[in-house]
């Protein structure tokens, strides 16, 4: 949608399969090895001959009772759901700030309110939610910080984690209309987007009621069991 909008897109993942056409140049790297943001940033830089907008999106689940999983699999989440953000947000800081750009970080209803069986999950997007309140204070008003939140989303996430998405509500969706938010919130450089927009609503819930939110969520009333 960048590209068809006229924008210069560059991007990164562990495989050639999951990586656009539309893109200028891709290249292959894993995130959570030592070093690749820093890398991955020069090489961007270097491809586009600068560098406005950066969307971290990279991320993987794990569901099933939290005292199940081992310890590599809590590593696993937050090596690559939090660490690997964190690192690329302060290796393409000086790039971002240099033009007035913009990070964008992909995050998650799971972040918003605690869900039961994607506990570890839910902490390292709590974590993006954290790391997009500071940097947006620090950075302003030099750096746009945008944090999307979207409900579950019809993609391969869900047939790469451990188990398959089994909840009756609320119903993935389309990966388009995800796609397009994130797009028209680097456009309008907006800094919290919602996907959809009841996501918000259950978070500002949680937010301001916690202890009724609480109450509701629990075995019986949780949406979704």
């Amino acid at each position: 949608m960048l590209a068809f909008r006229g924008a210069r897109v560059v991007g990164t993942g562990r495989s050639f399969s999951g990586l656009a056409l539309a893109l200028e140049a891709t290249l292959v790297r894993d995130l959570t090895a030592p070093g690749a943001a820093e890398e991955i940033v020069s090489w961007a830089v270097a491809a586009l001959a600068g560098l406005d907008v950066v969307i971290s999106n990279a991320g993987a689940g794990w569901s099933g009772r939290y005292e199940t999983m081992t310890a590599t699999d809590i590593d696993d989440q937050v090596n690559l759901n939090l660490r690997a953000p964190m690192h690329l947000a302060r290796a393409a800081a000086p790039h971002l700030q240099a033009g007035g750009g913009q990070l964008v970080l992909v995050g998650s209803i799971a972040g918003l309110v605690g869900v039961p069986e994607e506990v570890a999950y839910g902490a390292t997007k709590a974590g993006l939610r954290g790391l997009a309140d500071g940097l947006r204070a620090e950075w302003h008003p030099r750096v746009a910080v945008t944090l999307v939140s979207p409900g579950p989303v019809a993609s391969p996430f869900f047939t790469r984690r451990n188990r398959p998405y089994t909840r009756t509500w609320p119903k993935p969706s389309p990966v388009a209309p995800v796609a397009r938010a994130i797009v028209e919130a680097i456009e309008r450089r907006r800094p919290d987007v919602p996907v959809p927009a009841w996501v918000g609503l259950v978070g500002r819930f949680n937010g301001g009621l916690p202890e009724l939110y609480r109450a509701l969520a629990r075995p019986g009333y949780h949406l979704g069991n």
